[in-house]
């Protein structure tokens, strides 16, 4: 299973559509928030597309919720903007929400940091902003999760 993963595109419509046009083979989009309209966009486009979203912070009014728990390949996903985990500052709220959930993958944003961390065989994928050509792709298979981070710009 091949999850994209996006997060933090502002209104670059644009650059959204491309990564996910990049990205046919991908099973499932995960939206991390910060763009609600956009998804709304990229719905209208490719009302094929598995898509999972999130709210965030610039979200305002949203009817998205602050987090998803979900199963992909057979591993717990939590996802979220990060900003009720104050993420900016540290990872301690999201990894307690991890752990509660007994998740194997948590995907945040907000911050608009590219990272993969692997701790406590536990996955932490933040795909940066999509609004700079920043995006991740999550593998899953039997052999285990592969996160990839790729750049639109690369």
């Amino acid at each position: 299973m091949r999850l994209l993963v996006l997060s933090d595109s502002h209104g670059r419509k644009n650059l959204l559509l491309e990564a996910v046009e990049l990205h046919p083979e991908a099973d499932a989009v995960i939206f991390l928030g910060d763009g609600e309209r956009d998804i709304e966009f990229l719905k209208e486009l490719h009302p094929e597309i598995k898509l999972y979203a999130v709210c965030g912070n610039c979200d305002f009014n949203s009817s998205l919720p602050p987090f998803l728990i979900e199963k992909f390949g057979g591993k717990t996903v939590y996802a979220t903007h990060g900003h009720y985990e104050s993420v900016k500052y540290s990872l301690a709220v999201l990894k307690q929400k991890v752990y509660n959930c007994s998740a194997s993958i948590a995907l945040y944003g907000h911050t608009h940091v590219h990272d993969t961390t692997y701790e406590d065989e536990v996955w932490y994928v933040n795909p940066g902003s999509v609004s700079t050509g920043k995006y991740a792709m999550v593998d899953i298979t039997d052999k285990g999760i592969m996160p990839i981070l790729c750049d639109l710009y690369k």
